[in-house]
C-alpha cells in the first residue's frame, strides 16, 4: 500500500459473532496498482510485430485491459481485507464468500468501496480452570455385555439373504431422489440403504430422521416405488433444506435380510482356537472402549461446567458452515470412541434433528475450548496426529495410510486436528480437577440428578 494513501476502514457489529467490515480504497492507490499491473504485463507480453516489452501502451490496454482490472481488483481487495483484519485484531473464523466481491468495479481515477460480513470469535472471560469437580465412573463391564457384543458381531459378520418381499427389520437398497416443494433436487443417490423400522418407529433415509417412517414405507418388495414426505431438520448442514417440505422418491431395487453368523464361523473368521478365545477378545475390546468412554464422560463434565459458567451471545440461527462444523466435530468424537459406522450415521441423523438449543450449545463449546486452548497454550504436534490416525485405523480395521487419505479427501483432517487440540485442552484442565471415583450406578444416578 502507498505510504501517502491510507484505506478508510469501519468495523460494525451486525449480530452475535458477526462483523461488517467496510473499506474505502483511495483513487491514488487504485491508480498505482493499475499502473503496476500494466507495467508487469507490458514487460512480459509477446505481441507480433513488436519486441518483447516494447508494445505500445494502447495495444497492451486493448488486449489485456480486462485481465489487468481483474488482477488489480483481486490484489487490492485481498491486501486491504488482510490489513483491516490485522490492524483491528479480528479473530476471523470464516473467509468472506467470493461472490461478495463480484459487484466491485475497478476504474482508473476512482476510489473503491466494498463491504464484507465475517464470522468472528466471541469475546468472554474464562472462569477458574483449577479444582473443577469431576466424577470418575468405574469401568467394570456390566453382566451380559459380552454376550450382547457377540450378537452384534454375529449380525455384522452375517450373510445377506436376498428376498422378494420384506418384513420389519429388513434392509432395502434403491435409488433415492430428494426434492423440495419447488421441485429443486437436493440428493440423487443410487444404492441408498434403508432399514425398515419396527411398527410405529422412526427411521432414517438420506441422513434424515423421519418420525413416521414405518407407516410411510410399510413392507415393500423389490420394484416398488415409494414416496416419503418429511420436513427438513432445522440444523441440517444444507441450509436450503431447513424447515422445508421435502419429498423423497425411493425405488426399491433389492430387499435383504441379515442372517447372523454362527459361533463356529466367527471363531474361524477371527483365527481363534475356540469360543473362549473369541470371548476374551471381545472382553478386551469392550474394556478398551470402557476406558475411552470413561475419559469421554469426564471430558463431557468439564465442557458442561464451562458451558454453564460462561455466558455470551451466539447467532440466533446456525449458518450452514457452523452446522457442518458442529456435526463433523461430533462425528469425529464418535469415531474416536470406536462407535460402529452404522450407528454413527444413525446418530448423525439424530443430531441433525436435534433442537436449536442443543446445536447452539455445541457451537458454544467450540468457542470456549478454543479460547481455553489459547489460554493454556495448547498446541498439537504432527506425531500426535499420526498416533490418533493409527488408533482410528485400528478401531476401523484399516491401514493408517488409508484412514489418512480418507480424512484428507473428506475434509475431516482439520476436524481431527481440532479434536486433538480440544482433548488436550480438557485433559490439561482434568489434571487440576477434583476427581471423585464412583460406581457406574452411582455415576448414572448423580448425573441424572443434575
Amino acid at each position: 500500500m502507498s505510504d501517502t494513501a491510507t484505506n478508510a476502514v469501519k468495523i460494525e457489529d451486525v449480530g452475535p459473532c458477526r462483523k461488517r467490515i467496510s473499506i474505502d480504497i483511495p483513487a491514488e492507490t487504485v491508480d498505482g496498482q493499475i499502473e503496476m499491473a500494466f507495467a508487469s504485463v507490458a514487460h512480459e507480453a509477446n505481441i507480433p510485430g513488436f519486441r518483447k516489452g516494447h508494445a505500445p501502451r494502447r495495444l497492451i490496454e486493448k488486449r489485456f485491459g480486462s485481465y489487468v482490472k481483474n488482477e488489480t481488483k483481486s490484489n487490492l481487495i485481498s491486501s486491504a481485507y488482510q490489513e483491516a483484519i490485522k490492524d483491528n485484531e479480528l479473530k476471523v473464523l470464516s473467509q468472506p464468500p467470493a461472490e461478495a466481491m463480484d459487484s466491485v468495479e475497478i476504474e482508473a481515477g476512482q476510489p473503491v468501496h466494498f463491504e464484507v460480513e465475517v464470522e468472528v470469535m466471541p469475546e468472554f472471560d474464562l472462569p477458574e480452570l483449577k479444582g473443577i469437580k469431576v466424577l470418575k465412573p468405574d469401568t467394570t463391564l456390566p453382566e451380559g455385555m459380552i454376550e450382547e457384543e457377540i450378537k452384534k458381531i454375529a449380525i455384522n459378520e452375517g450373510s445377506l439373504d436376498e428376498r422378494e418381499d420384506s418384513e420389519k427389520g429388513d434392509y432395502l437398497t434403491g435409488n433415492a431422489v430428494m426434492t423440495d416443494s419447488q421441485g429443486t433436487e437436493h440428493y440423487n443417490i443410487e444404492g441408498a440403504v434403508v432399514q425398515i423400522p419396527a411398527e410405529g418407529d422412526e427411521g432414517m433415509i438420506l441422513g434424515v430422521i423421519v418420525s413416521d417412517f414405518a407407516k410411510q414405507i410399510g413392507t415393500p418388495k423389490a420394484g416398488d416405488k415409494l414416496t416419503i414426505k418429511l420436513t427438513g431438520p432445522e440444523n441440517h448442514e444444507i441450509e436450503a433444506l431447513r424447515g422445508k417440505d421435502l419429498t423423497i422418491a425411493y425405488e426399491v431395487v433389492k430387499v435383504y435380510r441379515i442372517v447372523p453368523a454362527v459361533m463356529t464361523d466367527l471363531v474361524a473368521k477371527y483365527g481363534f482356537n475356540d469360543e473362549e478365545q473369541l470371548r476374551e477378545m471381545v472382553a478386551a475390546k469392550l474394556s478398551e472402549q470402557a476406558q475411552v468412554q470413561q475419559l469421554s464422560v469426564m471430558r463431557q463434565q468439564i465442557t458442561k461446567y464451562l458451558t454453564e459458567k460462561i455466558d455470551f451471545e451466539l447467532p440466533e440461527g446456525l449458518t450452514a458452515q457452523q452446522a457442518a462444523r458442529n456435526l463433523e466435530r461430533q462425528r469425529m468424537e464418535m469415531m474416536y470412541r470406536g462407535v460402529d459406522p452404522t450407528e454413527i450415521e444413525q446418530q448423525m441423523a439424530e443430531l441433525r434433528s436435534a433442537s436449536s438449543q442443543s446445536a447452539t450449545n455445541e457451537l458454544k463449546q467450540f468457542f470456549i475450548l478454543n479460547k481455553a486452548a489459547e489460554s493454556l497454550e495448547v498446541s498439537v504436534e504432527e506425531a500426535e496426529v499420526n498416533t490418533q490416525i493409527v488408533q482410528l485405523a485400528m478401531r476401523q480395521g484399516k491401514r493408517p495410510e488409508q484412514v489418512r487419505d480418507e480424512l484428507i479427501k473428506s475434509g475431516q483432517a482439520q476436524t481431527l486436528l481440532q479434536q486433538i487440540r480440544e482433548h488436550k485442552t480438557i485433559d490439561s484442565i482434568l489434571a487440576d480437577a477434583e476427581i471423585e471415583e464412583v460406581s457406574s450406578d452411582d455415576f448414572n444416578k448423580r448425573m441424572q440428578a443434575k
